[in-house]
């Protein structure tokens, strides 16, 4: 695709579009963290950066750059681990962390309006100060929520409660050509044609830019109380889970965990974890109105977990103990990055039933390939995070021996019939093991949706299924 290269001319007619002047970014005022992401190593300068404000912006901005052909890019804080965010062509970046209003709070219908720039962690605390629960919980909790919707975002509660997509209502989104329109609304129920929503979540910003989100919205569960239960080896945690799977009696989460991983956060937080002396953890966390009630759930998964061969069961049901718990396991990711020179990463999932082969596959998968592998992931949906550390390695043993690693990560999965990505998403970074995991005709119904919503191929180009 050949673009327009982005001058003078065009920066004089965007500055026409913004009021504040100081929003507009060009040339060497644009921040070194605009080229890049949290964890990619895909960088690549937009020409000029828009920090827009409003619907109306985004408009006149996407039809300035459609009529002249002008890459757009979208972008949120940041923290996608994928290269979705990366300006691969250049052009204009749109950064929306400025449309961060909560719009509205529907009581009567359980639902909440905001824009896209609104942390994760602001709107989980604006609806518990208001006895209301946003059950999505990614471990970045200062991504944005259009980010969030973007990449249809999992996190550690969606054993339970599902992932985003689960709880977007309605959009508004701006196309390509810059024309805004609505997906889906406040009704429960929809069956009025094809389900455009749904399609706009999980599209890593290809398809159109979300500019406010209505998201459903539960009661806030009165009590949660947390199991943090160490095993003999990681082989015999991960085990237990189809049991606990099986036993119909769900967690919120079901997290696993190794000690190196443990020993990591520690150091990055300057904290100790209230235990370390096991090889392996289970972490399970129970929600509901009332203790009596939470405890019939977990002493019943507590049992499983003993008769699989945990060593003890500790139980958290504290806000205290609660919060260190759950702050290092937030930490994780931070953690690893510290603890090495550089790593990438496989955010692979597989049926549950198949969890413990998949596990069991990373973690001795360094012996065949010498290189440090780190895991951990939601063990009750079958998400895996494996990371892939360079250490001391030079570039050209890096490529090799990381290719390696995850070219039999991603084969194992199809093998098992997993999928590429549980909640990251594909980006630009992940592109190569998408097209070898799905068939090809379905990789051409997916590019036929993105030239039916962007047929100039403006919007984030080069990204999930595109050359």
């Amino acid at each position: 695709m050949s673009y327009k290269k982005f001058d003078q001319e065009d920066l004089k007619a965007i500055q026409g579009m913004i009021k504040e002047n100081e929003r507009i970014l060009f040339g060497e005022e644009i921040n070194e963290e605009y080229s890049h992401d949290e964890l990619s190593d895909t960088a690549s300068f937009p020409d000029v950066v828009v920090m827009v404000k409003t619907t109306e912006e985004v408009s006149a901005i996407m039809k300035y750059a459609y009529e002249h052909t002008i890459p757009v890019t979208p972008r949120g804080s940041g923290t996608g681990l994928v290269g979705a965010s990366v300006a691969m062509e250049n052009g204009i970046m749109l950064d929306t962390t400025l449309m961060n209003s909560v719009l509205e709070l529907d009581e009567d219908n359980l639902t909440i309006t905001v824009e896209p720039g609104v942390l994760l962690m602001e709107l989980a605390a604006y609806v518990q100060d208001r006895d209301f629960f946003y059950p999505p919980d990614p471990g970045e909790k200062s991504a944005t929520i259009g980010g969030n919707i973007s990449t249809n975002a999992g996190g550690m509660r969606a054993v339970k409660y599902g992932v985003t997509r689960d709880y977007v209502r309605g959009l508004e989104v701006v196309l390509p050509d810059g024309t805004v329109v609505e997906f889906g609304g406040k009704v429960v129920k929809n069956s009025t044609g094809y389900a455009l929503k749904d399609l706009m979540v999980g599209s890593e910003g290809t398809l159109g830019i979300i500019t406010k989100a209505t998201l459903k919205l539960l009661p806030l569960p009165r009590k949660a109380i947390s199991l943090l239960i160490p095993f003999p080896t990681l082989e015999q945690a991960i085990r237990t889970v189809p049991f606990i799977i099986k036993s119909k009696t769900i967690p919120t989460a079901i997290e696993f965990m190794q000690r190196e991983v443990i020993l990591d956060a520690e150091k990055y937080l300057g904290k100790k974890f209230p235990d370390n002396s096991a090889d392996a953890y289970l972490l399970l966390k129970f929600d509901g109105n009332s203790t009596e009630d939470i405890e019939k759930d977990y002493e019943s998964v507590a049992q499983i977990c003993l008769e699989q061969g945990a060593i003890d069961i500790l139980i958290s049901d504290t806000n205290e103990r609660e919060e260190s718990i759950w702050k290092a396991r937030g930490a994780f990711l931070e953690a690893i990055k510290g603890s090495t020179t550089y790593m990438d990463e496989v955010d692979v999932v597989v049926p549950r039933s198949s969890v413990n082969e998949m596990v069991e596959y990373i973690h001795g998968l360094y012996k065949e390939v010498n290189i440090r592998i780190k895991s951990f992931g939601h063990a009750g949906d079958g998400n895996l995070h494996a990371y892939i550390l360079k250490d001391d390695l030079t570039e050209e043993e890096w490529e090799e021996k990381m290719k390696d690693a995850m070219d039999r990560i991603y084969g194992k999965a199809r093998a098992l019939s997993g999928q590429v990505s549980g909640e990251h998403g594909i980006g630009y970074a992940k592109k190569s093991y998408l097209m070898e995991s799905m068939d090809p005709a379905t990789v051409e119904i997916m590019r036929g949706i993105k030239k039916a919503f962007d047929p100039k191929n403006i919007l984030n180009p080069r990204k999930v299924c595109q050359i």
